[in-house]
């Protein structure tokens, strides 16, 4: 059941509050799900039972996506912004520094968690800012298409085409490699949070500078890729490995834009190995700080 927390973030204007709506399930350590722009957290679905089973998933809609308000006048929708929403958020929630996994744009929010240490570790499933200019103009292109078309057509009509594996596909295709997987309910209400997402055009124009090239060390970080990813294309994948040394890069055979509808288990065993990796290798520190201290 989804609920909605309030919280105050500083602004050049002075503090400002806000709301943000998620669902939280299962138990044992912290896990932040991010989705990517003009989506919303339903986008988690399909693997919130997986990881459920491990920890404590809290699947967030972004301010101005899904059921969250925008952000108050004044406030930027860029990166830092975001983040910092999405840090006092943590704190409001009382989870302190989660394991975080992000798709797209929640890829990009992940990593810039990870990269200012609020996270304790990091998944990144295609995420944005790894492009060259020609690679974001296309992504833009494709994403203001998808835009512009779940504004013009009527519901009957989304309602209609989702009722079929060709009308999903004809919806959907461009973000899932496997879109007949999906229901229609999720087709129509993910089509809906497009049309409706306060946050879609201002989230675009700040990230028309991003680029992401800074390193992420000190914890555990997964950037995984789908083979049949229409809007990032996979390629990117390789520069996040450059920028991010340390990183883990995994493809996902078979999987477009949003994988955790095109492969489940395989989503949730990459963003599982992500988490268990940092527990593993937060022991073996103190186990050495123990060795270390004896031979004192």
């Amino acid at each position: 059941m989804a609920a909605e927390v309030s919280f105050t973030v500083e602004s050049p204007g002075g503090p400002r509050t806000l709301s943000v709506v998620y669902e939280r399930t299962g138990e044992g350590e912290p896990l932040l799900l991010l989705h990517g722009i003009g989506h919303h957290r339903q986008a988690w679905d399909p693997v919130i039972g997986i990881l459920a089973a491990e920890y404590d998933v809290i699947a967030v809609d972004l301010p101005g996506f899904g059921e969250s308000p925008a952000l108050p006048e004044g406030l930027p929708y860029d990166i830092s912004t975001v983040v910092s929403v999405l840090g006092e958020l943590c704190e409001a929630l009382g989870i302190g520094r989660p394991h975080v996994a992000g798709n797209s744009l929640g890829g990009l929010l992940a990593l810039e968690l990870g990269r200012q240490k609020l996270a304790r570790s990091v998944t990144a499933l295609s995420p944005a800012g790894f492009w060259t200019a020609g690679e974001r103009r296309y992504a833009f292109t494709t994403l203001l298409a998808m835009r512009h078309g779940a504004r013009l057509l009527p519901l009957p009509v989304i309602k209609r085409l989702s009722g079929t594996a060709a009308g999903r596909a004809v919806l959907t295709s461009t973000i899932y490699a496997r879109p007949g997987r999906r229901s229609p309910d999720a087709i129509v209400a993910e089509t809906l949070a497009l049309r409706a997402a306060t946050g879609f055009e201002q989230t675009l124009a700040a990230g028309r500078d991003g680029v992401f090239s800074d390193d992420v060390t000190g914890l555990p970080v997964t950037v995984a890729w789908g083979s049949r990813d229409r809007i990032l294309l996979r390629r990117q994948g390789i520069r996040a490995k450059h920028a991010i040394p340390g990183a883990r890069l995994v493809r996902l055979p078979g999987c477009g834009h949003v994988p955790m509808n095109d492969d489940p288990a395989l989503v949730s065993r990459v963003v599982l190995d992500t988490c268990r990796r940092e527990g593993r290798e937060a022991g073996q520190e103190l186990a050495h700080a123990r060795v270390q201290s004896t031979r004192r």
